[in-house]
């Protein structure tokens, strides 16, 4: 996926009211930027890190940047939420996700179960993969951690998964990993047991669990590779 909008870099002085960022250009100037993400962004949003935006280059938007990118001084991190949906679906067209290659149909945001849209539908004759795409940003302790702030909407989710699962069809939680300072996936429970416990119940019925490293530049965005999970609780030392 190639960064397609022109871009401009800065510092980030701060994020705040969950969708708002002010950033200092390389130039002084200080902008207020959309933030595209409803997360705490723990661990990717510290003052003084070096952020990259994105030009809208539209006047008569309220916020013309957008705030794609951030680097932690060890990688870039992409923030934006809406990129792991169309980075999935561009990787799965291409094949570079193995375990939901050999469809020939993907279809985005179709209604199923209780007035809930799947973020991928995948079809090959009666045969249907259901795929929820997730953005991970959160790093602790050589662990990528989902999610970084309660989510009922994502516990949702995992039960609509779950029933299309016991309905026969595949069900596949798909997690995109927008940095690769770390090497395994798991649930945090530290910040969502809910949330955590249920993904685990759900793997144990049947649903699966990719979680994918993607390599994050100011030129592109594109899957790198596969990470192990683990549900274990505890950080291991």
């Amino acid at each position: 996926m190639t960064i397609d909008k022109p871009v401009q870099f800065g510092t980030l002085i701060r994020r705040y009211k969950r969708f708002l960022a002010d950033i200092s250009l390389e130039n002084g100037e200080i902008i207020t930027v959309h933030c595209p993400n409803s997360g705490s962004m723990k661990t990717c949003a510290e003052p003084g890190w070096k952020v990259m935006v994105s030009d809208s280059q539209n006047p008569k938007r309220k916020l013309r940047y957008t705030w794609e990118m951030v680097h932690n001084k060890k990688c870039w991190i992409g923030i934006n939420t809406l990129v792991p949906n169309r980075l999935a679906f561009e990787a799965i067209q291409q094949g570079k996700i193995p375990e939901l290659s050999g469809y020939s149909e993907i279809r985005k945001e179709q209604k199923y179960s209780q007035n809930s849209r799947i973020d991928l539908l995948l079809k090959k004759s009666q045969d249907k993969c259901y795929v929820e795409v997730k953005n991970v940003t959160l790093v602790q302790d050589n662990y990528f951690l989902f999610p970084d702030a309660v989510t009922e909407r994502g516990l949702k989710h995992l039960h609509d998964l779950l029933a299309m699962k016991k309905a026969g069809q595949r069900a596949v939680m798909l997690y995109i990993i927008q940095r690769n300072d770390a090497d395994i996936f798991r649930p945090c429970y530290e910040i969502d047991p809910a949330y955590s416990e249920k993904l685990h119940d759900v793997y144990n019925q049947g649903v699966e669990i990719l979680p994918y490293v993607a390599h994050v530049s100011p030129k592109e965005i594109t899957i790198s590779h596969k990470v192990d999970f683990t549900f274990s609780p505890r950080v291991l030392k």
